[in-house]
């Protein structure tokens, strides 16, 4: 069974079994996938991870509702994937941290490059979504309540592990979000210790929405750190 396949197999298998608030709703973009959406799913991954070699760990929060909580494939929307000539033709969402990750990738030198050393997973791979007071979705992260955090860790624990199987034992991982995501996977990593090495880059979003007139220069930094 090839990278991908073990890829997709543990996409389908995705599930939170935690007893959530009613508040609190969770992306799982993979349960009930229209076909023609799983279809451009598969070819993804198919095309950039149909072998065995080893990747290196990058790790998101969690799925947003306009990226990966819809198109299934981390930090990508349907812009990114028409530029590799991938339709997802039930689809059609755009997501700035999707746009600044898709910025490395061809600073890294092209998808084929990137996703040949590379594999993006999230600290949790489903997403969440919360309503708030005016009875609006918005995005959700998994450590923004302490409550949330407790209820979601056996999950996030497991998936962890799987991921760093996935990519064939990986030792060293690099992490979106150099806040409350990192301080939560060190103290994780202490007691688990899944990694020698942690890294932190900025979050996309942080990127694109504060520092978006320094977008070279954090794409630089980026590079320099997945090089």
């Amino acid at each position: 069974m090839t990278r991908a396949q073990r890829i997709l197999d543990w996409y389908r298998t995705l599930e939170i079994k935690a007893d959530l608030p009613t508040h609190i709703d969770v992306l799982n973009p993979y349960k009930d996938m229209p076909e023609s959406t799983y279809a451009a799913l598969c070819e993804f991954y198919e095309r950039y991870y149909s072998d065995d070699n080893p990747r290196q760990l990058l790790m998101g929060i969690n799925p947003g509702r306009l990226g990966a909580g819809l198109t299934g494939i981390p930090f990508t929307d349907t812009p990114a994937l028409k530029s590799i000539g991938i339709d997802m033709p039930e689809v059609d969402t755009t997501e700035t941290s999707a746009d600044f990750v898709w910025r490395v990738i061809a600073a890294y030198g092209g998808a084929e490059s990137f996703f040949a050393d590379w594999f993006i997973g999230g600290v949790s791979p489903l997403g969440f979504i919360q309503k708030n007071d005016k009875g609006n979705w918005v995005n959700f992260n998994y450590y923004d309540s302490p409550e949330i955090q407790k209820l979601l860790t056996p999950f996030i624990v497991e998936q962890i592990q799987l991921q760093k199987e996935l990519v064939g034992g990986a030792t060293k991982l690099v992490l979106f979000g150099t806040g409350k995501n990192f301080k939560a996977i060190q103290t994780l990593n202490a007691k688990h210790k899944w990694f020698d090495d942690i890294q932190a880059l900025e979050h996309p979003r942080f990127v694109m929405q504060y520092r978006r007139k320094r977008m070279d220069e954090y794409i630089s930094k980026f590079i320099t750190t997945l090089k």
